[in-house]
């Protein structure tokens, strides 16, 4: 296996690590568990604005830091070590959930944003490789990979622990509410397991001046400042980040707005957690397959299809009553979700200085957590107004339709060019 193989592998497997807390903790069982057990089930007002704050707290500690954590990074050749602490950080945290008793939602809310934390700072650190870790030929194909995997194996672990919850005397298990404890400890260690190639066998760019980690730190928050001013001046960057916020923050409101939308529409939920599932398993081969979209085309078409495919989600939605509908579109979801994401990432590679991705992906990611701002307020709002969630579905076209727009007014090669200059 060639040396380049080994590193997009092992990098690709930590997709496969952390996903399992966006699948099994975030998406699944901590909403869940938060309001029937850690909060007062009667008083739902006060568990939604609990585990709202949290969620909040969370992306905005995460948002304030990437920038300046990635800053240091670059300027100290600390990304593997900036890594290893938030994944400590997460995988730790989120065992500890296994340790919160009934009725201690204070205590489940700080392992929570703690492992939250662990979990969105990390990504920073992880994305800001992807420039070392494969040659500018492969590189779509390992961003790629690494959401494939990631699908999967989220999608294979929370399965597991779905049956654990449906069937815990299959397990040995007690009940119900031990299965959920048992599965947050399953996601720390699995996430520690399958982050342990990366640190192994993925070698970190060297940085031509390295500073100690101490001065990088003046030197990080000197090259922040100066990085806002350079993509003011990078055009292609700065169209390119206002662009992926807008057409993401559509994607982001579907994700997380499609169960909720379930329920409004009386779908029962057994088939909104089965839609759930299949998502994670389709996305794993339609993530490697569109690539081949993109090989035919280019990064940059592929991405306005995928686009495009949104936009006809969301009509699609606006006239769904039927549970097959719902299947249908979760398809739909399944084939470009991945896909947009992947491709976004590899093709913002493309056109920032790889000497300084770490900085460059703290801005990517923070923009990423400000994700799904516009989209719920805007989906709420207008379904608040006309007293129709459908009307509220297809107002996100907006957002899909002004990014897709700005996308294709973004100069790739340009990009590609003022890349390879050098921009210390």
């Amino acid at each position: 296996m060639r040396d380049d193989s080994r590193s997009i592998w092992s990098w690709a497997l930590y997709d496969w690590a952390n996903s399992a807390f966006a699948t099994t903790v975030m998406a699944g069982f901590f909403p869940l568990f938060f309001k029937g057990y850690w909060t007062n089930p009667d008083n739902p007002t006060q568990s939604t604005f609990a585990l709202g704050l949290a969620n909040a707290a969370a992306s905005v500690i995460v948002a304030a830091l990437a920038p300046f954590l990635g800053a240091v990074a670059d300027r100290g050749s600390a990304k593997k070590r900036f890594l290893l602490l938030f994944t400590f950080l997460g995988c730790v945290m989120t065992g500890a959930l296994w340790l919160v008793e009934r009725g201690d939602w204070p205590l489940a809310v700080l392992f929570y944003v703690a492992a939250n934390v662990g979990f969105s700072g990390g990504m920073t650190f992880y994305d800001s490789l992807l420039p070392g870790v494969a040659p500018a030929e492969r590189i779509d194909y390992a961003s790629s990979l690494g959401y494939a995997l990631g699908y999967f194996g989220g999608g294979i672990l929370f399965s597991l622990n779905v049956l654990m919850y449906l069937k815990p005397a299959l397990f040995g298990i007690a009940d119900g509410a031990t299965a959920i404890r048992i599965a947050f400890l399953s996601v720390g260690l699995w996430w520690a397991l399958f982050a342990l190639p990366l640190f192994l066998f993925v070698r970190e760019p060297a940085v031509r001046e390295p500073a100690p980690l101490g001065r990088a730190f003046g030197q990080g928050w000197r090259q922040l400042t100066g990085t806002l001013r350079e993509i003011r001046r990078l055009r292609v960057v700065g169209l390119f980040l206002i662009a992926y916020w807008l057409y993401i923050d559509g994607v982001d409101t579907i994700i997380r707005m499609a169960v909720d939308f379930g329920i409004t529409l009386g779908f029962p939920a057994s088939a909104l957690i089965t839609a759930l599932l299949m998502v994670q398993f389709l996305a794993f081969p339609a993530t490697l397959l569109y690539l081949r979209v993109a090989g035919r085309l280019g990064v940059k078409p592929a991405i306005l299809i995928a686009v495009a495919g949104y936009c006809g989600i969301t009509v699609v939605g606006y006239f769904m009553d039927t549970q097959w509908h719902f299947f249908a579109l979760a398809a739909g979801v399944a084939l470009f979700q991945g896909s947009v994401q992947a491709l976004s990432r590899s093709l913002y590679a493309r056109i920032i200085p790889a000497n300084r991705a770490a900085e460059f992906y703290g801005f990517y990611n923070m923009l990423g957590k400000f994700a799904a701002v516009i989209g719920p307020a805007m989906l709420g709002s207008v379904a608040l107004l006309t007293g129709n969630i459908r009307y509220g579905i297809v107002s996100i076209l907006i957002l899909f339709v002004a990014g897709g727009w700005l996308l294709s007014r973004v100069d790739i090669a340009e990009g590609e060019r003022i890349a390879r200059e050098d921009l210390t």
